[in-house]
């Protein structure tokens, strides 16, 4: 699993779908591929690179609308053939997905034992098939009545030859997001696909399809005809998501912490009061002073910036606070203590043992929070409140601005939880003070680079 792009509108889609692909290469890949629809269905993948399938692809690849992946392996190795997109035995229906099919080798023997000749050793292929085996007469019904047979996580989106008009999608635990443009769409599983063509998104949710035209979407789920998905307008620019001078994408986002910093900052510190004004948690005061434990919840470096953020906590505060690995929260069938506040942190708001573990909380009655740096992520919206951290994005792979906010962000929940409590208001300035400062103590130490260097050599 790993990116996808699609395209549907008056424009050519290779270009537009090759160009989004070498955008989410930061995330790392191992192939990549597209699917264009046009007279015929058109298909072109390899392993190795998006500029490599760039070349590889014909000149004359014509064609309004098409889907795109780059995959990193799991289900057999990085092949040509298993590389995405996936078709069916009649070359008419075109898949690409993110995710993990549980059940994909019984589903495989089935279709073998019924004289289907499969291709590649991915989980994916199973799914042209299992649209191409359904007797509906609908490309949403052929797709539901798939989904009907897979247990597992996905984002795919599929076309069809003979419904040339719309891309289906679908979303189970993988991030899709829908770009609505001026009499065109677009399909991306990360807004750094859709920045140069819109702003305008819609996030789907888990359990959601979509069918997407030139000129609309429709949001449905296997229950519900029709779902109330709203476009959103999103705050970002293409030079957010481009190297620039720098001479790669870590140094360029080390040297914007001092920014960065500064707009985790912008209008949550309380002079008057002494504390930090943090109205996204959606506590008032005596339910913050109720709080007898906190428990905070990441992987990677969220998880470890996580230990840091309960230090501060039982420091500050002076309560019990302990952080946790998300991705074995959930599996020790964790007890829920209604007293106790949980804190999801993530830069995405898309890690998935993340969101099972506030979905754990959820479900058993628990608070949860988060502290997520991409707005309108679905941890972000599965949390009954948080903060974000207006990191901007990140193209590393090494987190550095979004971890240094995360930072920021447990200094100005432990200040208010603190100050409901017994820290003084002389304490609570001096803290005030120091995370002030903040942003200008990062820019000096930036401003010695080259020293630093020549030390490091």
């Amino acid at each position: 699993m790993c990116g996808i792009v699609g395209y549907i509108g008056p424009q050519q889609a290779a270009p537009i779908i090759l160009e989004g692909l070498a955008r989410l290469e930061y995330r790392g890949y191992d192939s990549a591929g597209l699917a264009v629809l046009g007279s015929e269905l058109r298909t072109a993948k390899q392993a190795g690179r998006v500029r490599d399938l760039a070349q590889a692809v014909p000149k004359r690849f014509p064609g309004k609308v098409g889907i795109g992946h780059t995959r990193w392996a799991t289900h057999g190795p990085a092949t040509d053939i298993n590389a995405h997109p996936h078709v069916d035995a009649t070359n008419t229906i075109a898949v690409v997905h993110n995710g993990i099919i549980d059940n994909s080798a019984a589903l495989r023997a089935e279709l073998t034992g019924a004289g289907i000749e499969l291709t590649s050793d991915t989980d994916t292929e199973v799914i042209a098939h299992l649209v191409s085996r359904s007797e509906a007469d609908t490309l949403e019904g052929k797709v539901l009545d798939a989904l009907s047979r897979v247990h597992g996580t996905y984002g795919l989106a599929v076309m069809h030859a003979e419904f040339p008009d719309r891309i289906v999608v679908a979303r189970n635990g993988s991030p899709l997001i829908i770009g609505v443009g001026n009499k065109e769409m677009f399909l991306a599983s990360d807004l750094a696909a859709l920045v140069r063509y819109t702003r305008t998104v819609v996030h789907l949710d888990d359990g959601d399809l979509a069918t997407i035209t030139a000129n609309d979407y429709r949001t449905f789920t296997r229950t519900e005809p029709v779902t109330a998905r709203t476009a959103s307008v999103v705050d970002l620019n293409v030079e957010d998501y481009e190297q620039g001078d720098h001479a790669h994408f870590m140094v360029k986002e080390i040297q914007e912490q001092p920014d960065a910093v500064e707009r985790v900052l912008r209008g949550r510190l309380d002079e008057r009061f002494a504390t930090a004004r943090l109205g996204g948690l959606n506590l008032e005061p005596h339910e913050l002073r109720a709080i007898r434990r906190v428990k905070i919840l990441g992987c990677g470096s969220a998880y470890y910036v996580g230990q840091m953020g309960a230090t501060m906590i039982e420091e500050l505060a002076r309560i019990p606070a302990d952080a946790e690995a998300a991705s074995e929260f959930r599996y020790r069938d964790p007890v829920i203590e209604h007293d106790t506040l949980y804190v999801a942190v993530s830069q995405s708001g898309e890690t998935i043992d993340t969101l099972l573990a506030v979905q754990e909380i959820q479900r058993k009655g628990g608070r949860c929070i988060g502290v997520i740096n991409v707005v309108g992520s679905t941890i972000a919206r599965e949390c009954m409140g948080g903060m974000y951290l207006h990191a901007g994005p990140e193209v590393a792979v090494a987190s550095t601005k979004a971890l240094t906010n995360m930072g920021v962000g447990f200094a100005l929940l432990a200040l208010t939880l603190a100050r409901v409590r017994d820290l003084s208001f002389t304490n609570g300035q001096r803290i005030l003070d120091g995370l002030q400062k903040l942003p200008d103590q990062i820019r000096r130490v930036l401003d010695q680079e080259q020293d630093i260097a020549i030390v490091a050599k």
